[in-house]
């Protein structure tokens, strides 16, 4: 699976080189307007297009068609793009510390609450579009995958609402609110462990190419 990763970065090196600098200097540039830690919900869905960037890649240079004949299972095709979608969200995280850090050290306000709060929405986005548009990525072609992959982000906003809504039955929301998206942080991860489990089973068989 080394190889993959390694072809996958370097299709998608110069996307990820732009998204990491521009999430940097849009922390900057929010540190006007909003909390610089607001960029934590921005950063991981931002960072996570070079997955679909080498998706699209793969079709159009029929490498999917190649590496069949090669010692390299499905289930390590698909693996490796849900744990190459997870690297590049960690890093758009860890882009948006880095403005949020440098104010900090000049004395800005950034609260531990603001950055687990902002960061577990982000975070839950990603994993829940994540959770739709991977397992759905070789069932069109690329063109229509890249819309369910826009598409999916809306959904995911849908459903963080609908989960917050479910839990302020139970938890007041408003007074809780770090662990009311802590829960749909775990809800979040759930559900993306489960797209990976119904991918890897319905392309066992499944033309991939």
């Amino acid at each position: 699976m080394k190889g993959i990763f390694v072809k996958d970065l370097y299709i998608a090196k110069s996307n990820i080189l732009v998204t990491v600098v521009s999430l940097v200097v849009l922390g900057f540039g929010l540190s006007f307007l909003l909390e610089t830690s607001a960029l934590l919900v921005l950063a991981p869905v931002a960072s996570t297009t070079a997955v679909f960037i080498s998706i699209t890649s793969d079709a159009a240079s029929k490498w999917n068609k190649n590496v069949i004949v090669m010692p390299v299972s499905r289930n390590q095709i698909i693996g490796e793009k849900y744990i190459f979608y997870m690297l590049l969200a960690v890093l758009g995280i860890v882009a948006a510390l880095i403005p949020c850090i440098i104010f900090a050290f000049f004395g800005v306000d950034i609260t531990a609450y603001s950055l687990c709060l902002y960061g577990s929405i982000g975070i839950s986005a990603t994993l829940l579009a994540g959770g739709i548009s991977l397992s759905c990525a070789y069932l069109f072609d690329p063109e229509k995958s890249q819309i369910v992959f826009m598409m999916s982000f809306m959904a995911s906003t849908g459903m963080i609402a609908g989960i917050v809504l479910l839990t302020n039955v139970f938890i007041p929301v408003k007074d809780n609110a770090l662990l009311a998206f802590g829960i749909v942080l775990a809800i979040s991860a759930v559900w993306f462990f489960i797209s990976y489990q119904v991918a890897i089973r319905v392309y066992q068989k499944r033309d991939i190419t």
